[in-house]
């Protein structure tokens, strides 16, 4: 079964409503920092014209209420937790927010943390991007799957993981074969400019998404 998709940094309500016209799982919009930061009011706004698919609000690691407030007033069903929240820190989000949460790990050279387990079984899904110096995430850039596949493969289990960074329709084929991730989460491999989706790309990265199969996990 291919993996679901999630278009991400969503600035104009117009690339939403494709997203879902091309069987997008989720859309996602960017409520801190970065060039397709949105206020969660023009998100809500983005968001709400993607009937069908999850929304996903995505916030920087602060307190459970503001982080769960931004998720509510941009519509969203769904926290993606930047900053690399702890296990601790994810569960008492789960007192101020009645939605899914995603738990953002950013991967480098360095070891990979030691309770990722734990984090994959106490968030609905946690989400594996490249670590770059200068921001959060959203780089366009990606880590290296290989050196990456068998720690994660540990410690997922029964969690969902979510694939970001520097994806493609080049390469998504490659990235699906390493991980098998349950969601391919894209957003600057499919712009013209940042914030701006080309829709060519996006139905590129849907037919390429669909032609992907894993290696098997058993």
């Amino acid at each position: 079964m291919p993996a679901e998709i999630k278009f991400c940094g969503l600035t104009r309500p117009d690339d939403a409503a494709l997203a879902a016209s091309l069987g997008a799982s989720f859309v996602g919009a960017i409520l801190v920092g970065g060039s397709r930061v949105l206020t969660p009011a023009a998100a809500r706004d983005v968001l709400a014209a993607a009937v069908g698919p999850r929304r996903v609000a995505v916030v920087k690691l602060t307190t459970p209420d503001l982080m769960a407030n931004q998720g509510r007033d941009a519509g969203a069903d769904i926290l993606q937790v930047h900053a690399d929240p702890t296990l601790e820190q994810i569960r008492a989000l789960r007192g101020a927010w009645n939605g899914d949460i995603w738990a953002v790990v950013r991967l480098g050279a360095n070891p990979t943390r030691g309770d990722l387990a734990d984090l994959f079984a106490a968030a609905d899904a946690v989400l594996v991007d490249h670590l770059v110096a200068s921001g959060l995430g959203g780089s366009g850039q990606r880590f290296d799957w290989n050196e990456h596949a068998s720690t994660l493969s540990a410690a997922r289990g029964k969690g969902r993981l979510v694939l970001a960074g520097g994806l493609t329709s080049d390469n998504i084929s490659d990235a699906v074969r390493t991980l098998a991730p349950d969601v391919v989460d894209v957003s600057s491999g499919v712009e013209d400019a940042p914030g701006i989706k080309s829709p060519d790309r996006m139905r590129a990265f849907v037919r390429a998404v669909a032609t992907s199969s894993p290696f098997s996990r058993e």
